[in-house]
C-alpha cells in the first residue's frame, strides 16, 4: 500500500498569506501564497488568511477504492493495463465524496507509454504553477550558467519557496505573456493561455489557463529528451522542483511510493467573488522503474485544505491503479 506522503499540511497552514492582483482580466482571482521562514522578503503580504483543516472525519470518510485495473499483469515490470472507464468511475465517486466541484487529471507513464485523462479538455487556473513555465520560459532563451546572480536566485526562491516577487521579476524578463506564449508553442501547450495586459501587481501570471494535459506535456518535456529545453537546463528546472520547501511538498506527492523522487510545484488561489478555492498540482514521481508525468488540477473548494486533501486524494487513488496489486512493493522479476 502505498504512503500518502505529507498530508494535508496544518503546520504550513499557519503561513498563509493573501495577495490580491490588479489585473484587468483577473478579476475576481486572489491569489495565495504559502510563505516560508526562508523566503524572500521581498513578498508582498497582507492581513493573515485563515484557512481552516478540513474536519477530522473528512478523510476517513472516503473509502479505498477498488482497484479499477485488470488481474492480469501487462507491461514493463508487470505494470497493470488501465481501464479508463472503471477508474473514471472510481473519481466521479471519490470526488462526490469531497464536495464536487471542477477536477481534471493527467497521468502519463514515461515509461510504458500508458496514459490516464479525466475531463481532458477542462482549462483551470494555474496559480503557482504557472512558475514553471515561467522558468522554462527564461531557460529557451537563456542558459542556467549564462543569467546573471539576481536572475539564478530569483528562479530559486521561485520554484522552491513560491516567491511571488521574484516570479514577477521574471515574468518582466520574459516578456510577460508574449514571452509565456512563445514558449508554449515551442513546448505544443495549445490549451494554455495567460491573460493579456500588464498587471499593478504583476502575478496575472497566475491567471494562466491550462489543461492537466498541457500540464503533463510541460513535465514530459522537463523528463525527457524530447523537448526544445537542453538536457542541463531541463535537470536544473525538475531539481528545483524535487527541493520545494517542506511546507509545499504535499500534492501529487501523496500518490508516491517511500523512496521515490518526487519533483513538483503545487498552485493555490481563493476566487474573491464565491471565496471558493482553486488547488492544483503537477509534476513528477519516479522510483520502482518507472516516470510518471501527473497533473491533478482542482477548483471550487470550501477551503483551501479541503483543496489539497482532494488533489492528495485523486492523486493517491489514481497511482494505485497505475502500480496495480503489486502496489509499492519491489518488482519481484
Amino acid at each position: 500500500m502505498m504512503r500518502a506522503r505529507h498530508r494535508v499540511v496544518a503546520a504550513a497552514v499557519l503561513l498563509v498569506t493573501a495577495q490580491v492582483t490588479a489585473c484587468s482580466t483577473c478579476q475576481g482571482l486572489t491569489p495565495v501564497s504559502i510563505s516560508s521562514p526562508t523566503a524572500s522578503p521581498s513578498w508582498r503580504q497582507a492581513a493573515p488568511a485563515s484557512v481552516p483543516p478540513p474536519p477530522a472525519p473528512f478523510l476517513a470518510a472516503v473509502p479505498a477504492p477498488t482497484f479499477p485495473g485488470t488481474p492480469g499483469r501487462t507491461g514493463l515490470a508487470g505494470s497493470p493495463r488501465i481501464l479508463p472507464g472503471k477508474l473514471t468511475h472510481t473519481l466521479d465517486g471519490l470526488l462526490v465524496r469531497y464536495g464536487g466541484g471542477r477536477t481534471a487529471v493527467s497521468v502519463h507513464d514515461l515509461t510504458t507509454g500508458r496514459r490516464y485523462r479525466y475531463h481532458r479538455a477542462l482549462q483551470l487556473p494555474m496559480a503557482s504553477i504557472s512558475k514553471v513555465s515561467i522558468l522554462t520560459a527564461l531557460l529557451l532563451d537563456t542558459r542556467w550558467r549564462e543569467l546573471g546572480d539576481q536572475a539564478r536566485a530569483d528562479a530559486r526562491h521561485m520554484i522552491r519557496f513560491g516567491d511571488d516577487g521574484a516570479a514577477d521579476r521574471l515574468y518582466e524578463r520574459i516578456g510577460l505573456e508574449q514571452g509565456l506564449a512563445s514558449a508554449n508553442r515551442r513546448l505544443g501547450l495549445k490549451r494554455t493561455h495567460t491573460p493579456g495586459g500588464r498587471c499593478a501587481a504583476p502575478n496575472c501570471w497566475g491567471a494562466t489557463q491550462s489543461t492537466a494535459e498541457d500540464q503533463v506535456r510541460l513535465v514530459r518535456a522537463l523528463a525527457t529528451g524530447k523537448s526544445p529545453l537542453a538536457p542541463a537546463e531541463r535537470r536544473r528546472v525538475l531539481g528545483l522542483m524535487e527541493r520545494v520547501t517542506p511546507g509545499q511538498k504535499w500534492g501529487i506527492s501523496a500518490g508516491a511510493c517511500e523512496n521515490d523522487q518526487v519533483s513538483l510545484k503545487n498552485g493555490w488561489l481563493r476566487h474573491a467573488s464565491n471565496g471558493r478555492w482553486v488547488v492544483v498540482s503537477a509534476g513528477l514521481i519516479r522510483g520502482h522503474g518507472h516516470d510518471y508525468a501527473v497533473a491533478v488540477l482542482t477548483e471550487d473548494s470550501p477551503s483551501m485544505s479541503a483543496g489539497i486533501a482532494k488533489v492528495e486524494g485523486v492523486a493517491a487513488r489514481v497511482m494505485e491503479a497505475f502500480r496495480g496489486e503489486q502496489g509499492c512493493e519491489p518488482d519481484a522479476n
